[in-house]
């Protein structure tokens, strides 16, 4: 949607979720005063993680995990993105407990890895995104717990990882968003939930999704972005009820009551500004990804703003 604040809208994609559509809704119908127009695309999280990694559009909702490869082109915004404390993804499997691997909960891993890490050893797991901060979280706790490794990984998007391991077509999966609430839903079973790994092994708020815009828009204009979302997120929290038609009407038929504990999760303190925390869990994060392997290393720079 173009605001009428702009005649040359900048172009903006992040996903269809409630918290993206609650952050969003006042900026993108004008009712943020001075902010520039937007022209927004809905995508899942591994289309505008591609995106960004082709330098498309103008800002981008990303995972925190793909930041090591855009940050060139792209500088983080201090605001908007996703950020907190129980509220990170989840190993889901269609049994309780460890059962992949047909073993007992007596039985011991040579490596000392627990039983249910045990039970995704050369299993399929579908992933919202190997660029994904979830993957990126669930790459971790692998190393520690699966001796071995999984199996295949498979991408897919994430409203159909449940409906898959339902199925059978999967062994595991891999969710975010409000899969957290409803899980149960598919008859599905909490193997692993890697915010609580995170948050017992750091300390740290689990990062999960940036915001990032061109570096070529300028500082001034990078400046006019930040303040501009720190606006509409406070709008947003001042009358909840202004964006519920445009939250609902983006959220795949999700139950209202699951769209607000979805915002209520995922629209926080660290919305509004990263902080000291927030800078320090994205750097905690990227840092250790990077000591294993699995991301470039982070240029001492690399997450500054303007």
């Amino acid at each position: 949607m173009t605001s009428p604040t702009s005649p040359d809208p900048l172009r903006i994609a992040h996903s269809p979720c409630p918290n993206d559509t609650f952050v969003f809704d006042a900026w993108t119908h004008g009712r943020v005063p001075g902010a520039p127009g937007v022209e927004v695309t809905f995508a899942d999280i591994d289309i505008t993680n591609g995106m960004a990694e082709r330098g498309e559009l103008d800002i981008l909702k990303v995972s925190y995990a793909v930041l090591p490869w855009v940050l060139d082109e792209y500088a983080l915004l201090p605001c908007g993105g996703a950020l907190g404390r129980g509220c990170g993804p989840l190993v889901l499997t269609k049994e309780p407990g460890a059962p992949l691997t047909g073993t007992s909960p007596a039985d011991a891993s040579p490596t000392g890895a627990s039983p249910t890490g045990a039970s995704l050893t050369g299993r399929t797991v579908a992933v919202p995104s190997e660029r994904s901060t979830a993957y990126l979280l669930f790459r971790l706790w692998a190393a520690e717990v699966v001796p071995g490794g999984v199996g295949e990984v498979v991408v897919m998007p994430f409203h159909e990882i449940m409906p898959a391991v339902r199925d059978g077509k999967v062994d595991a999966g891999l969710v975010i968003h409000e899969a957290r609430f409803t899980y149960q839903n598919y008859g599905l079973h909490r193997l692993a939930d890697l915010g609580e790994h995170w948050e017992s092994t750091t300390g740290l708020p689990i990062p999960l999704g940036a915001i990032i815009a061109k570096r070529s828009l300028g500082d001034a204009t990078l400046r006019r972005l930040a303040e501009s979302i720190r606006t509409s997120v406070r709008l947003a929290w001042d009358d909840p009820e202004a964006s519920r038609p445009y939250v609902l009407e983006h959220s795949q038929e999700m139950d209202p009551s699951v769209a607000d504990q979805h915002i209520g999760l995922y629209v926080n303190e660290f919305t509004a500004d990263l902080g000291e925390d927030g800078y320090a869990a994205v750097r905690g994060l990227l840092t250790r990804a990077a000591a294993e392997g699995l991301v470039p290393p982070l240029g001492q720079d690399a997450l500054r703003f303007v």
